[in-house]
């Protein structure tokens, strides 16, 4: 039988925001397209779109859009469901004749070019290169993940092409000599762990519990997601003290010495901070080893939620603290499908699969709905005018995982995740309590006995 995931859902939109939501999801999901961040585009404003307009440059016969994905390796997990949800983002869009191009007074036909880098970071290097310089496409897409975005990164800045960047949060990414970049569906990760290092600073101290040990993967995911976390925790007044700071390699899949190692810290709250198999790995070693922390947070329980559940099993998660992603939390979006409704789209197209229904998942038709928008924004298809045409959805763009907002070097600051904890619920599911912050909150953290 199929593992439940109960989820707590919280209404966070004022009266009139409840009304544009209502209004937005009154209509079909195939009209709620997006027309440069309107919410969607009528009828009317379609078949203007749709006539080709006096002086427009002739139309190509399709926009292609490049893309890698890994269908084997340690970055499958969090890169095929990405793929399949930008896929049925395509899909969808074709079915209804294509993307409104505004360059062209028209929509387009959309193909999708993607290639399986098999979670080679050289191989990912070379298809970058190849979807540039051979297929020549006209929008470029990374595949998933901070270390397989990191080749493509230098390589469509060297040829002046845009890339856009589904999940790779490493701030190295970003800076204001590299006008090439835009993060899409993930908080960079210097601004990601926010609402996790207040609330150890906050509710956690409070609770006496400032001992704090950290355990991360070194790559620039992880990395800089622990070096931000490291930052805030030793700021001037910090209530907490680090005892035990570590990175392992992100290959990493026996913990069993480094829980040892941790306990003889005798910290009061851990945090391990890694990929799916680290997350994996670590909670079934910290299940097996009867070792027990008062406070435990690891980060892919609230992204990939089925695949934890399935691989840990409701026992091992159980009190386990996590980020709480759109999974979890509903967002009304003015543009593109609910929740509920990319969900049931999903089960449909992708039931036997094989790939889990998560937050990549969600990431990667969230790509799809920005590069809808930037198709409908933008001044030509020169990719500085795709960038500012993606720079101008920044505080407008609401999508089901919440507001789009960039920094002025296309880091991701919008879309914040609080922090939650996980619970039973019935013989084999969980659900979410969200603890943090306490203007999302829907109950109160319960922390084990120090």
């Amino acid at each position: 039988m199929r593992r439940r995931i109960v989820v707590c859902l919280l209404a966070l939109a004022c009266m009139a925001g409840a009304r544009a939501a209502w209004a937005q999801q009154s209509r079909p999901a195939e009209e709620r397209l997006g027309g440069c961040f309107d919410g969607y585009l009528d009828k009317a404003q379609t078949e203007q779109a749709a006539a080709q307009q006096p002086g427009q440059p002739a139309a190509p016969a399709e926009i292609r859009i490049g893309h890698l994905h890994a269908s084997s390796g340690p970055y499958a997990s969090i890169s095929m469901p990405v793929y399949l949800g930008l896929k049925l983002w395509v899909e969808q869009m074709n079915a209804g004749g294509g993307a409104v191009v505004k360059p062209f007074g028209r929509k387009l036909p959309l193909r999708l070019i993607s290639y399986d880098d098999q979670s080679n970071p050289g191989t990912a290097a070379t298809l970058t290169n190849q979807l540039i310089t051979q297929d020549k496409v006209d929008l470029l897409i990374a595949d998933s993940g901070s270390v397989l975005t990191a080749v493509s990164v230098p390589i469509a800045r060297e040829h002046k092409m845009f890339l856009f960047d589904p999940t790779g949060t490493g701030a190295a990414f970003f800076s204001k000599d590299n006008p090439y970049i835009a993060l899409l569906a993930d908080p960079v990760s210097t601004v990601w762990p926010r609402f996790l290092w207040e609330f150890l600073k906050s509710d956690v101290a409070a609770a006496g519990l400032t001992r704090v040990a950290i355990l991360y993967s070194t790559n620039d995911f992880t990395g800089t997601q622990a070096a931000s976390i490291r930052a805030a925790l030793k700021a001037p007044g910090s209530p907490v003290q680090i005892v035990f700071d570590q990175g392992v390699p992100t290959s990493t899949s026996n913990y069993a010495v480094l829980i040892d190692n941790i306990a003889a810290a005798k910290p009061d709250v851990v945090l391990e901070l890694g990929y799916v198999g680290n997350d994996i790995a670590f909670l079934r070693n910290l299940q097996e080893s009867g070792t027990k922390f008062p406070m435990v947070f690891t980060l892919y329980p609230g992204i990939e939620t089925s695949t934890l559940l399935k691989n840990v099993g409701q026992t091992g998660l159980a009190g386990v603290f996590s980020y709480v992603t759109a999974l979890a939390y509903s967002y009304p979006p003015e543009v593109g499908m609910t929740l509920e409704q990319f969900r049931g789209s999903w089960e449909k197209a992708y039931a036997k699969s094989g790939v889990e229904f998560g937050w990549n998942a969600i990431a990667g038709y969230v790509t799809g709905l920005v590069l809808g928008q930037t198709l409908a924004c933008t001044d030509s298809m020169a990719q500085l005018d795709v960038r500012k045409s993606v720079f101008s959805l920044s505080g407008k763009l609401k999508t089901l995982i919440g507001t789009f907002e960039l920094n002025e070097q296309g880091a991701q600051i919008g879309e914040l995740t609080p922090i939650g904890q996980i619970a039973p619920a019935g013989s084999d599911g969980i659900h979410f309590t969200v603890v943090y912050p306490s203007a999302m909150s829907s109950g109160k953290p319960i922390f084990g006995a120090k």
